[in-house]
């Protein structure tokens, strides 16, 4: 049962995972609520481009997505160096750009689990509370959050899910430096390459699939959870 021992290197990466996804998942959250509102309730010139753009790296492929994010924001990129001269924020070959290509693949899934959300709100329960006096801030902490939690709770931990499993975009923005940016999927892509690596790409797809399945699992409980508690106010 050798091979079912973990080493620390792999234990690294696994960590580093979980932290690349979880920052990817709550810094994409709030843009991902202010898109989908817009997408929602807009109705303004260029709401089907703004779409587009949107869902754009779920068609391109990921590779492509990982080129864009390093001509924008590389060390001699637009933002990377505005980023780095103003913030002291470096994201090429650093975990933080692991976690901004996450962000950027999975921020499609959320925006969309969102967006069904709000549409599926009854308006007249918003009207009500804007003839009662509400101003539109308060109505929507009020009234609309209150209704969209599910739908908020899904796509975060969906887009956790797919923050845990991006590679393409990931490694070729950030390359595949264990310690640094060597995500669990590079782990295994390494592992898969060299002589005697199987029991290790094992191991580390087992945990991946493992950690996804919970993830997934955990949505559709405190979906079900809000869901119920929105049903019963």
């Amino acid at each position: 049962m050798d091979w079912l021992a973990v080493s620390d290197a792999e234990w690294t990466a696994i960590l580093l995972s979980l932290r690349v996804a979880t920052v990817a998942m709550i810094c994409s959250l709030p843009f991902a609520l202010v898109v989908a509102m817009l997408l929602a309730r807009g109705r303004f010139w260029g709401k089907t481009l703004l779409n587009g753009l949107v869902h754009l790296p779920l068609i391109l492929p990921p590779v492509v997505t990982g080129f864009l994010l390093l001509l924008l924001f590389g060390r001699r990129g637009p933002l990377g160096a505005f980023f780095a001269d103003y913030f002291g924020l470096v994201f090429s070959f650093r975990w933080t750009g692991a976690a901004l290509a996450c962000a950027v693949m999975a921020f499609p899934l959320m925006v969309r689990s969102i967006r069904l959300s709000i549409e599926a709100v009854d308006r007249k329960l918003e009207d009500a509370a804007t003839t009662l006096g509400a101003s539109p801030l308060w109505v929507f902490a009020t009234v609309t959050l209150p209704l969209i939690i599910p739908g908020i709770i899904a796509g975060m931990i969906i887009a956790f899910a797919k923050a845990m499993g991006e590679f393409g975009a990931t490694i070729t923005f950030v390359s595949n430096i264990p310690g640094e940016t060597q995500t669990l999927s590079a782990a295994i892509y390494t592992f898969t390459q060299v002589p005697g690596g199987d029991a290790g790409a094992m191991r580390l797809t087992i945990i991946s699939v493992i950690i996804s399945m919970a993830a997934l699992i955990l949505s559709e409980l405190l979906a079900t959870f809000a869901a119920r508690r929105v049903a019963a106010q």
